[in-house]
């Protein structure tokens, strides 16, 4: 990990923690992308229960930015996107597509965030799950807790909890064989079910992009939108304004970071509904990136990824910022493929086709090779090949 990403208190691969849950008890089943428990709500034995919990990150902070400069509200309910994507489609690697029952949690400073984003944000959670629901997904929002704690969040915090039932038959383990295939899912482009097109960002690695893109105007006008015990070399070291267009006629900076986190919802309820039997593991590629997958392969499995889409406009802004190494770029950012999806050669052709109904990029991007000991990861980028290991 660079300096400048360490020195920012953040970690793409949140080894601590995963150490730190790794001794809590588990009475769910093994290799899974999410942990499950026996169905205590219902006590059914053929169902399992599901419950995950996560934030937009920093994001909200971009968005404070916009909103701060610009006075447009609209720039909210995207981020109740982020925080809910990053739950319901993380439970959907383990099959659950529907069926989610949400509940908000909402930190602001009350000094610096007005009743009018509040509102605003509350709204659009309800907004959201009205549009799952029109698209055949159904989610109910069972409220939440709104704090108002300028002691500990310095703009705003947002995130959700979700949980739902899923039963047994229908889980999708992580179990991918020597010999096949990586289907990735793009995270960038505009499907059918989106109405304006997606830079691909996500929700992990903001606060890297945000310092290193961003002018030192943030910084000078904005204090509060960063650490105080930040070294000052380490804030808003970039170029750019969030009403900058890198690219003549193209987005501006605040299109590319504050691009809401698509759902693959959508197209995942009808790939398991017609392929599940022959899918062998999907990983949301979020927290560590192109590497997430790591943590879930077994040993003896090496994952070659020399097919993967060409980086984003988004991600090579970020990349040329400092530069930033390749290798950490691909351990940081989904790099324009958000979800993998393990397959056969021939089903995953079929996975390709039915994206491509959806107007979704899908392709083969890698594929799986016997190997002696531990589980490794090689990313090919412009003919380098960048290995990783599990720490």
């Amino acid at each position: 990990m660079s300096e400048a990403y360490a020195g920012r208190g953040v970690s793409s691969s949140k080894a601590e923690v995963r150490r730190a849950a790794a001794a809590l008890p588990s009475d769910g089943p093994d290799q899974t992308f999410c942990r499950l428990l026996p169905d205590y709500l219902a006590g059914s034995p053929d169902h399992y229960m599901a419950l995950h919990a996560d934030t937009a990150g920093s994001k909200p902070v971009l968005a404070y930015l916009y909103w701060r400069e610009t006075g447009d509200l609209s720039v909210w309910p995207g981020l109740v996107q982020d925080a809910l994507v990053m739950n319901t489609d993380d439970l959907a690697c383990v099959g659950l597509t529907t069926g989610f029952l949400c509940s908000a949690t909402l930190s602001r400073n009350r000094y610096l965030v007005p009743a009018s984003v509040v509102e605003t944000l509350i709204a659009a959670g309800g907004q959201f799950i009205a549009w799952l629901k029109g698209l055949g997904i159904e989610a109910w929002h069972a409220g939440g807790e709104t704090a108002d704690v300028g002691d500990i969040v310095r703009t705003v915090d947002i995130g959700y909890t979700v949980a739902g039932r899923l039963l047994r038959h229908e889980l999708v383990r992580i179990e991918p064989q020597a010999g096949d295939v990586i289907v990735g899912l793009a995270s960038f482009g505009q499907t059918t079910y989106e109405d304006r097109p997606n830079s691909g960002i996500g929700c992990n690695g903001l606060t890297s992009a945000r310092h290193d893109l961003l002018s030192r105007h943030y910084a000078d006008y904005f204090p509060e939108s960063f650490d105080p015990l930040l070294p000052a070399h380490l804030a808003y070291v970039g170029r750019w304004r969030l009403g900058d267009r890198p690219e003549a006629g193209g987005p501006t900076v605040a299109e590319l970071l504050l691009s809401p986190t698509r759902t693959y919802l959508p197209v995942l309820r009808p790939i398991l509904a017609a392929h599940r039997d022959r899918i062998r593991g999907i990983v949301h590629c979020t927290g560590g990136g192109q590497t997430k997958c790591l943590r879930y392969l077994p040993a003896g499995l090496h994952a070659v990824k020399d097919a993967l889409f060409e980086p984003p406009l988004v991600f090579r802004l970020i990349q040329q910022a400092l530069p930033t190494p390749w290798r950490e770029m691909y351990q940081t950012f989904n790099m324009g493929c958000r979800l993998e999806i393990y397959t056969d050669a021939s089903t995953a052709e079929a996975l390709i086709a039915l994206c491509a109904g959806f107007k979704l990029e899908a392709r083969v991007v890698g594929r799986f090779e016997a190997c002696a000991g531990p589980p490794r990861l090689t990313i090919v980028h412009a003919g380098e090949e960048l290995v990783y290991a599990e720490n």
